[in-house]
C-alpha cells in the first residue's frame, strides 16, 4: 500500500453519523431521545461526551456501539453501515470492534482477574494476552485475586482491561468512573488514556462530571436529544491536574 493510500485509511472517520434519531414510544406516548444528531469521529480520538441526564448522550453511545437502534437517520462505522444491520450483523460488530466499558465492572466473581479478561481473548479475532492486557492497566501484580479481593478501581481496571484484550478499533465508555472517588477515578482515567496512545482506539468517554472534559481532544455537549456545542481542547491536562 502506498503512503497516500495509507494517509487516506488513517483520515477516513471512524464513525460518521447522519440525522440520526431515536423515538421511544409507550402506547401513545413518544420520547424523542435524539433529534437529528450529526457526528464525525477520526481514528485515535479522545472524545468526552457531557449532557444532564436525559439528554440523549447514552442512547447515542448505544447505537454507535451497536446495542439499540435507530428511528431514523444513518450511523457508519468505517465502510458498515450500522443502521443498516441485523442482529446478527450487529453481534458480529461487538464482538470484533467495540470494547464496552460501564459505571459497574460486571466481573464474574468466581473468575480471577486474568480469567475475566480470557472470557474475551477466547473468541476474539486477534486478542492480546490477557497478562499484555492486564499489565497495560497497571495491575500486573494482581492478576490472579478475585474481584472480592480487589479494590473498586482495580476492579474497573480489569473491565479496561477485558474490552481492551481484543485490541478493539473503538472504546465506549459510558461513566467509567462514576461509582468511585476522585483519586481513584483519576487512575482510572490515567488508565483509559494510556490505552488510547498505546492501542490507538478512537475513545468515547460519557461523563457528568464536566472536570473531566479537560482531558479529552474534543468535548461534545448533549442537550434535548442534540448535540448543542462541541469544542477542541487546545491542550489535554492529565487527570491528575483536574479540578474535581
Amino acid at each position: 500500500m502506498g503512503e497516500s493510500a495509507a494517509r487516506q485509511i488513517m483520515d477516513k472517520p471512524v464513525f460518521r453519523v447522519r440525522d440520526l434519531g431515536k423515538v421511544y414510544r409507550s402506547g401513545e406516548i413518544e420520547v424523542h431521545a435524539l433529534r437529528g444528531v450529526d457526528f464525525e469521529a477520526p481514528r485515535g480520538e479522545f472524545i468526552v461526551i457531557l449532557g444532564p441526564s436525559g439528554s440523549g448522550k447514552s442512547t447515542f453511545l448505544n447505537i454507535i456501539g451497536g446495542l439499540d437502534s435507530a428511528t431514523s437517520g444513518e450511523a457508519w462505522f468505517e465502510d458498515h453501515q450500522l443502521t443498516a444491520l441485523d442482529e446478527a450483523g450487529l453481534t458480529r460488530y461487538r464482538r470484533d470492534h467495540v470494547g464496552f466499558i460501564f459505571q459497574f465492572y460486571n466481573l464474574v466473581p468466581s473468575l480471577t482477574a486474568r480469567e475475566n479478561v480470557q472470557l474475551v481473548t477466547e473468541i476474539a479475532r486477534r486478542p492480546m494476552r490477557p497478562a499484555d492486557a492486564l499489565a497495560l492497566v497497571g495491575l500486573e501484580g494482581r492478576m490472579d485475586h478475585f474481584p472480592a479481593q480487589l479494590s473498586g478501581g482495580e476492579q474497573q481496571r480489569v473491565a479496561i482491561a477485558r474490552a481492551i484484550a481484543k485490541r478493539p478499533e473503538v472504546l465506549l465508555c459510558d461513566e467509567p468512573t462514576g461509582a468511585l472517588d476522585s483519586k481513584t477515578g483519576i487512575m482510572v482515567l490515567d488508565a483509559l488514556i494510556k490505552v488510547n496512545a498505546e492501542i490507538g482506539a478512537t475513545t468515547l468517554v460519557i461523563t457528568h462530571n464536566a472536570a473531566i472534559q479537560e482531558i479529552a481532544d474534543r468535548v461534545v455537549n448533549f442537550a434535548s436529544g442534540t448535540i448543542a456545542s462541541e469544542h477542541r481542547n487546545a491542550t489535554r491536562k492529565p487527570p491528575s491536574a483536574v479540578s474535581w
